[in-house]
């Protein structure tokens, strides 16, 4: 199976005044999220054992072998940008129903599910994610992964939106004002309907 870069689903212009312009999402998915999975398949080509595996099943049968870090590192991204560019909507901010009911029920009211994933996010030291996942409890939860990894990996739940927090997402935009990035995400750019989508 090789893997592919997925295009984007708007334009690389779509998100410019929404606060992500056209050079940041020309670098991270043509640029970045290509190289992942460029990584990714020449890993495959050179390990049977990863040859015929979903890419979920890379990142679970990588996960937390040390010999394939790199391979985890890389199948991790791939999913993670997969998701992250179907989670930034040019209509994006706007709350579906049935999530933000959900949300006021598990977080108290829709302010304190944005305090909660704002600081998820501003508090990933280095690189990482931001994620707003659905718990085996039932409960919407807002947690955080380093680098490549995900709540796939951690367990942590199912996957509604996730936001990518390193620097090469926000640099040019915002420059080093990362809790701004997140703002401008939740308040304009997350695609909530797609996060009520998932809630399935």
């Amino acid at each position: 199976m090789t893997f592919t870069l997925p295009a984007l689903p708007y334009s690389a212009a779509a998100l410019a005044d929404r606060g992500m312009s056209q050079e940041t999402l020309e670098l991270h998915h043509d640029k970045h999220h290509q190289a992942y999975v460029t990584a990714l398949n020449g890993f495959v080509d050179k390990n049977a054992d990863l040859q015929g595996k979903s890419l979920e099943e890379i990142v679970a049968f990588a996960n937390g072998k040390p010999d394939l870090a790199p391979v985890f590192n890389n199948a991790g991204q791939h999913w993670n940008h997969v998701h992250f560019w179907q989670a930034l909507s040019p209509e994006g901010g706007k709350l579906p129903g049935r999530l933000e009911a959900k949300i006021i029920e598990d977080f108290g009211s829709v302010d304190a599910f944005k305090d909660s994933f704002k600081t998820a996010a501003t508090t990933q030291f280095g690189s990482g994610w931001a994620w707003l996942v659905l718990g085996d409890d039932g409960k919407l939860k807002t947690t955080k992964t380093p680098n490549g990894s995900n709540p796939l990996a951690t367990g942590e739940g199912k996957v509604l939106l996730g936001l990518d927090v390193w620097e090469h997402s926000y640099y040019v935009d915002f420059r080093n004002r990362r809790p701004d990035y997140v703002s401008n995400f939740l308040d304009k750019l997350a695609n909530y309907e797609f996060a009520e989508a998932n809630l399935g």
